[in-house]
């Protein structure tokens, strides 16, 4: 695992699910993390949590739908630790908000509800450009930094029954595509991080088959490759799509290269 020691990050949606395996990869490498939530509640149960990692944890109640709610935090993050290194846009609404039984009964779009639709969509696509958009100049004023936004596979982006999910995603990554190229020659970089697969998060019904159960991931797929971004050894590495799953292979090849 690369070195993380004193490495500041803030990542959105860290009181569960990726996000929070995310926050205790950084934490046991030494790393500052500050984790938001829109639940109070649930955040002090995350920072509690990771109490005992060797890096530092703490919490901020922020909506990323909210631009002040936004504003406030990244005000906040940059004063709670003394600047900032990492941007891990990660908070995110599931298909089970829109409906709660999608894996086993999928509807068609006809049938989702706008408010839904816009929730969703709020939170995995606006939120990461509304956070951005309050990181990335602090970011280019210093002459460095780095944003990671998390996606999800190719698949779920066209799967039946899965909007407003997939097309939420699959913005997120045009996002992402465009952030890299505005911010080159910035020293800020940009990549995409995804874990390779559904993962055993909150995100998934609980009427799930057994069979189905068995094969999700462990959320702590990503500690290694969230990690790598985070460190040193990634500086200058931008545009890039990373899958967990396949993170060795990646970085075996790339070594080669």
């Amino acid at each position: 695992m690369p070195d993380v020691t004193d490495v500041r990050v803030l990542i959105t949606g860290g009181s569960s699910g990726l996000g929070l395996a995310m926050a205790r990869a950084l934490a046991d490498g030494g790393a500052h993390v500050l984790i938001t939530g829109r639940g109070e509640e649930r955040l002090r149960a995350a920072v509690s949590a990771l109490s005992e990692t060797p890096g530092r944890v703490d919490g901020i109640v922020m909506d990323v739908r909210d631009e002040e709610s936004v504003r406030h935090g990244a005000e906040e993050s940059f004063r709670r630790l003394g600047g900032l290194d990492v941007l891990v846009n990660n908070a995110g609404l599931g298909m089970r908000h829109v409906n709660p039984r999608f894996l086993t009964e999928p509807r068609p779009f006809w049938e989702v509800n706008p408010a839904g639709f816009r929730d969703v969509v709020d939170t995995n696509l606006t939120g990461y450009f509304l956070v951005a958009r309050e990181i990335a100049p602090r970011f280019v004023e210093r002459g460095h930094g780095k944003i990671i936004n998390i996606s999800m596979n190719y698949e779920t982006m066209r799967r039946r029954g899965f909007v407003p999910y997939g097309p939420s995603r699959a913005g997120a990554e045009s996002l992402s595509a465009i952030m890299a190229a505005d911010l080159a020659g910035s020293g800020v970089t940009v990549n995409i991080l995804l874990p390779g697969g559904a993962t055993a998060t909150g995100m998934i019904p609980d009427d799930v088959p057994d069979e189905l159960t068995g094969s999700l991931l462990d959320p702590a797929v990503m500690a290694a490759p969230v990690r790598w971004l985070c460190a040193a050894e990634s500086d200058g590495v931008t545009g890039e799509r990373l899958v967990a799953t396949e993170f060795d292979a990646w970085l075996k090849e790339r070594s080669r290269a």
